[in-house]
């Protein structure tokens, strides 16, 4: 049975990182842990460590730092998690992972930590990259394919990977020189769009569809605008619009579910007046 005091607090009535590994070695105890936490794998826990670094990403859209703090511990357990359980199989454990990132930041960072004359010249000069292929060599990935988008991870958000494969591909001049191509690109993939919903194929409909979005990706990368936080603003607006709809019916007793379209429309615009007014 795990050791109580060593869930024990510091002086300041905090728990410690050792604590927190403890706490996680006794919920994975197949005896005496936790049912559900004793069964989960890599496989199962990966969506819980996706979702905990968007909620890390929400709280700072919002400014709310003291959700921030408590969304950071949430991630920090998802590391912690996935360790333990490298850790059962013989793999690595929790001080390997500390070492790995705090030599490869060493290592990435030689203007930093070694050569602080090269502070001003790093950025740009291509070291960085050439650190990476460095890393990739010593750990003997010399011989796999050489794709400059081999590294760009499938899981990623759809539009975050989509601005990471272009810009790859950009290294090398696969780039069009300005926004006005890009706009040309967008209107014929819109008309190829059309052109399925015509054709009723909703296989191509969708493969049209993603090409539009391609080209949108496209496009924010030239305006350097990042398109997730732009779909996360325009998402928060919809929610702030709509919400005012719904508060709108209910100070006049109306269900939301008896208004009509152009009602909902009325207010929608009455909301985006009222925004603008107060910004």
């Amino acid at each position: 049975m795990t050791d109580q005091t060593e869930f024990e607090k510091d002086a300041g009535g905090r728990y410690t990182l050792a604590a927190l590994l403890a706490i996680m070695r006794r919920l994975r105890d197949p005896e005496t842990g936790c049912p559900w936490d004793a069964k989960q794998d890599f496989a199962s826990i990966a969506p819980y460590t996706i979702e905990e670094a968007y909620e890390v990403a929400d709280a700072i859209a919002r400014g709310d730092r003291r959700a921030l703090k408590d969304e950071l511990g949430d991630l920090l357990f998802q590391v912690v998690y996935h360790a333990q359980m490298a850790e059962e199989e013989g793999e690595f454990a929790f001080p390997d992972v500390v070492d790995a990132i705090a030599a490869k930041m060493v290592r990435r960072h030689p203007h930093v930590f070694e050569e602080p004359a090269l502070r001003d010249s790093f950025l740009g000069s291509g070291r960085w990259e050439d650190i990476k292929a460095q890393e990739k060599e010593a750990r003997g990935e010399q011989g796999a394919p050489s794709s400059l988008l081999d590294d760009v991870p499938l899981p990623l958000p759809a539009l975050v990977r989509a601005v990471k494969l272009q810009k790859r591909a950009a290294r090398v001049g696969f780039d069009w020189p300005d926004m006005a191509p890009v706009f040309d690109k967008a209107e014929e993939e819109f008309g190829e769009l059309k052109d399925a919903i015509q054709a009723g194929d909703q296989a191509h409909m969708e493969e049209e569809f993603g090409d539009l979005l391609f080209v949108m990706a496209n496009l924010s990368r030239h305006l350097k605008i990042d398109p997730e936080a732009a779909l996360r603003g325009a998402n928060e607006k919809f929610r702030r619009r709509f919400q005012a709809i719904e508060c709108a019916l209910e100070a006049d007793g109306k269900p939301i579910e008896d208004a009509s379209l152009e009602e909902m429309d009325a207010l929608w615009d009455a909301a985006k007046r009222e925004e603008k007014a107060g910004g």
